[in-house]
């Protein structure tokens, strides 16, 4: 199942939960409500929540229950569920994630390129909320920088409350997966040994289109990754290039910190990095680019400047 987070091009409201189906987008909590009302359930008492950070904070319960409410809709077509996507847009997956955790350094390719050491244990940075755009938005260029830069990377979400996890058990607590593109304000986070200032502008960082729930993706570490931009390919490697795969990074963080359902997690990126280029390439107004990751699908978004 395709999770999204969507509003309708023309109404004024808060972003919803549904799913993808064809040319058209499943909403969650009415599927939910039909689906309850066919078991002479009391549909109010049990209802999901239509709102995305609600949703996720239902954890993998929550997607169990949208898992029966959207083959219920789609088996038994119930209009009253179904949205056309044309008259739509989708929005951030998961609005306001309580954790936005970001691994750097995680592909022994992108390691070389940026002149950097192999690192014995997971490199940690945060983004914060205010950086996120949906798969419809546009990459705002700050005036603060003029090395903006690309990365695409495998982002999970966490599904269930996570502390102190095993490997063995770390996929039981994924929710799904997704697509980030990990601006990076290359200037900024060059000129200190921190890299914060360099990752957390404003309205920067793409994520979605969806998020594919876990049980779809049969091995994260198994996926092709690629990036364009203008439609020239950038990068291309796979999953099974991460030092740190998904599963140690779950548990590793689960020591550190609790996680919980909602929290993202963007696991690093391959080389092709406009930084290591000769000469180097940043990104500009006008530019497009473009994240695809295998099973998961694509993730497309303009740049342009933020004054404008």
């Amino acid at each position: 199942m395709k999770l999204v987070s969507y509003t309708y091009k023309n109404k004024l409201g808060e972003p919803r939960m549904g799913a993808v189906h064809g040319d058209r987008i499943i909403d969650l909590q009415e599927s939910h409500r039909q689906f309850l009302l066919s078991k002479s359930e009391e549909a109010d008492a049990l209802l999901l929540p239509s709102n995305p950070t609600d949703f996720y904070h239902l954890g993998r319960k929550g997607i169990r229950q949208a898992q029966k409410a959207y083959a219920y809709a789609v088996e038994q077509q119930v209009t009253t569920a179904e949205v056309e996507r044309a008259v739509v847009k989708l929005e951030l997956p998961v609005p306001n994630p309580g954790k936005i955790i970001c691994i750097g350094t995680n592909y022994a390719d992108h390691v070389k390129e940026m002149n950097s050491t192999i690192p014995q244990h997971p490199v940690l940075f945060a983004k914060f909320a205010n950086s996120l755009i949906g798969p419809e938005d546009s990459i705002e260029k700050s005036p603060a920088t003029e090395k903006l830069d690309y990365e695409v990377e495998l982002a999970l979400v966490i599904g269930k409350r996570a502390k102190g996890v095993s490997r063995e058990d770390a996929n039981q607590y994924i929710a799904g997966y997704t697509i980030g593109n990990d601006i990076s304000a290359r200037d900024l986070q060059k000129r200190t040994p921190q890299w914060l200032q360099g990752k957390t502008l404003d309205r920067s960082t793409p994520i979605g289109p969806w998020i594919v729930t876990a049980d779809e993706i049969e091995d994260p570490g198994k996926l092709a990754v690629k990036s364009y931009v203008n439609g020239e390919l950038r990068q291309s490697s796979s999953t099974s290039e991460l030092i740190f795969d998904v599963p140690y990074l779950v548990s590793f963080l689960s020591e550190l910190m609790t996680l919980e359902p909602g929290d993202i997690i963007l696991t690093g990126t391959p080389h092709g990095v406009g930084f290591a280029m000769d000469p180097p390439q940043f990104l500009k107004a006008g530019d497009r680019v473009t994240m695809e990751i295998e099973n998961i699908g694509t993730l497309e978004n303009a740049v342009i400047d933020q004054d404008a």
